[in-house]
């Protein structure tokens, strides 16, 4: 409230002494209910600061005298819940592999359950999407392109035992790096021989004399044909789907020094039936076979 100095009169609530361009503010006393009410939320967050965990410290926060614990009540939680789905993921363990996709009941839970796995443990690779990082060896799990296979089998063999990561079972195989074997002449012809065989612009001359290389020294991974080897995790050279890139720069990248793709071993760090959902998940994104 403000009154006007030259307005004033005799007998009204005297004021803060604040003045601006003759305006002076009233000196009115808070409303008592205002004032109980605030008095009230500093008892409140004094009993609360006193029961409940409130103030931090250097190394964790106060405990309060009820021992009320925010993780314990999450265990809790996490326990109830995995109780509950304890039956289910009982039968997702013991089923086979290949009925799973014609079991409706566990495709359901499998897609749930996957794709908070995939979110959690995976999609800091191939996105959360699951489309991959085009050109940085990060595959798309979307199209039905699979350097080791697509059936759901051979998704959760990659999953449980990842690629290159030196594991006794991990999927392993190695491409030589053509720099020190091949003239620079010589890999520009096996490269244009890879763009001519994948349907991309390249040089005929080139690429008719990279055939012989390509035979030569590509051909016993790749395939005579360039459709490649799941059974050594050599990609098809025909198609349109390139995990490093499959302009020029690329190719000869890739001839010159090789790729050496790596993935996480999982059966290390989750369940089998974790294992089990994200396949099954990966497996129903659209690519799967």
């Amino acid at each position: 409230m403000a009154a006007n100095k030259s307005n004033r009169r005799p007998g009204e609530v005297e004021t803060t002494g604040h003045e601006w361009d003759g305006i002076e503010e009233f000196n009115n006393p808070m409303p008592r209910w205002w004032l109980w009410t605030f008095y009230a939320c500093i008892a409140w967050a004094l009993v609360y600061s006193i029961a409940y965990p409130a103030w931090p410290m250097l190394t964790r926060a106060t405990q309060g005298v009820l021992g009320y614990n925010r993780i314990d009540e999450l265990n809790k939680d996490i326990d109830r819940f995995a109780a509950m789905n304890g039956p289910i993921r009982a039968q997702l363990v013991d089923a086979e592999l290949t009925s799973i996709p014609g079991n409706p009941e566990l495709v359901a839970f499998a897609n749930q359950a996957g794709a908070a796995v995939f979110k959690t443990w995976c999609a800091q690779c191939h996105g959360a999407g699951a489309a991959g990082v085009q050109a940085s060896g990060y595959p798309n799990l979307l199209d039905d392109d699979w350097l080791w296979g697509g059936d759901i089998e051979a998704i959760h063999t990659t999953i449980s035992h990842g690629i290159r990561n030196g594991g006794d079972e991990a999927r392993f195989s190695q491409m030589p790096a053509f720099a020190d074997m091949l003239s620079a002449g010589e890999i520009s012809q096996v490269v244009q021989y890879v763009r001519q065989i994948s349907n991309q612009e390249h040089d005929a001359a080139l690429a008719s004399d990279g055939a012989t290389l390509f035979e030569e020294n590509c051909a016993s991974c790749h395939g005579e044909d360039g459709k490649g080897n799941r059974d050594l995790g050599a990609p098809n050279l025909t198609d349109a789907i390139w995990l490093y890139g499959g302009d020029y720069a690329a190719l000869t990248e890739s001839v010159k020094y090789a790729r050496y793709g790596v993935m996480p071993g999982w059966n290390a760090r989750l369940s089998e039936a974790d294992i089990r959902a994200v396949a099954v998940y990966v497996h129903g994104l659209g690519g799967g076979e």
